[in-house]
């Protein structure tokens, strides 16, 4: 989907979510796989599959929106006490340095489009339990960068 000559995400256009969601691969070893739709400074947008659950974490760099377009499983944002489960068409909204998590799937394939405003760094994920994910478990992309020093 980018522009001609590009290997960067383009700034504007039409997307098939779809047919970007269907592309998602069937299995991963990171917690998800993602695909951006748009990586501006102002907002990125993407397609992500989660393939197992994800602990509690946060983003220190954005706001996150994240629309429900396949599969259920449940969530919480804030506190583990606000679990609730999930399902398409619903849409979870949370600010920057907000803890959440994905503790369940229960029906796969789980598929979210993404916006984070401003732009979510790939690697802004800090795990409330350090032991539990680093950047390099929780995104596929991240899987070939080295542990930070």
């Amino acid at each position: 989907m980018a522009e001609s000559g590009s290997d960067a995400p383009p700034t504007r256009g039409r997307f098939d979510i779809g047919a970007i969601a269907a592309a998602l691969p069937e299995s991963a070893t990171t917690m998800l796989v993602d695909t951006y739709l748009t990586d501006r400074p102002a907002a990125s947008a993407r397609v992500f599959r989660v393939y197992r659950p994800t602990p509690a974490h946060y983003h220190e760099g954005c706001d996150e929106y994240l629309y429900v377009l396949s599969g259920r499983g449940t969530f919480w944002i804030g506190d583990a006490s606000d679990e609730a489960e999930f399902g398409p068409g619903q849409l979870l909204v949370f600010e920057r340095g907000v803890v959440h998590a994905l503790p369940r799937l229960i029906e796969e394939p789980v598929v979210f489009l993404s916006v984070d405003t401003p732009r979510r760094a790939p690697t802004d994920v800090i795990f409330v339990d350090p032991g539990t994910g680093t950047a390099q478990s929780f995104m596929a992309r991240n899987a070939h960068r080295a542990d930070p020093a």
